[in-house]
């Protein structure tokens, strides 16, 4: 029986896996919720949130999430070997069940849910890619624009109410997720977020 752990459980539940020896790096402020796994190199930052059955493999490559990103439910992220990992930037949105290979997603951007963002592909800053959309290798949104379709083309540029909302969506996962880590150490808050669902 090895005496190296095959993984770890993060404070929230998730697990965390090391490949030739390196583990994902998790800050405290960050939150990795039970059903999700990381493996190898990836790196979260400060007040990142992994949400529930969410799976990140640097294995052949890394990953890197900046600050207050959130990765939601279901979406799973891998790299290309050798030749592209995935970054993404701080205030990132990436919806439930994306996928991402090797991509960038630059700061405040977007993925609708079912998103697909293939090998070097980028989103700068607050581009969106539209639910069920598949930006193919290469392609770029550039800032302020959004894409739809399978292959994803340029539909529009986002308006001043979609940013500002993208913008707001981020702080309200941050929140979120500070509300289920009460919940999970067994803390009342003094408000619930968002709202009280027993009163629902």
């Amino acid at each position: 029986m090895s005496e190296f752990p095959l993984s770890k459980t993060t404070k929230h539940g998730g697990t965390l896996t090391p490949f030739q020896k390196i583990w994902p790096t998790v800050p405290d402020s960050a939150f990795v919720f039970h059903g999700a796994q990381l493996v190898g190199s990836v790196s979260l930052g400060e007040g990142v949130s992994i949400w529930h059955n969410c799976t990140l493999r640097g294995d052949v490559n890394h990953i890197v999430i900046g600050d207050r990103s959130n990765i939601q439910d279901g979406t799973m992220i891998h790299v290309s070997t050798r030749t592209y990992p995935t970054t993404i930037g701080k205030d990132v949105l990436v919806a439930h069940k994306a996928m991402l290979h090797g991509c960038q997603l630059e700061d405040n951007s977007f993925v609708g849910m079912c998103g697909i963002v293939m090998d070097n592909a980028v989103i700068e800053p607050d581009g969106m890619l539209a639910a069920g959309g598949m930006l193919t290798p290469g392609k770029r949104i550039k800032r302020g624009e959004l894409w739809a379709g399978s292959p994803a083309k340029f539909v529009r540029f986002v308006k001043d109410a979609e940013l500002e909302k993208n913008r707001g969506m981020a702080e309200h996962y941050r929140r979120l997720a500070v509300q289920h880590d009460a919940d999970s150490r067994g803390e009342t808050t003094d408000v619930l977020y968002p709202f009280n669902l027993a009163e629902k």
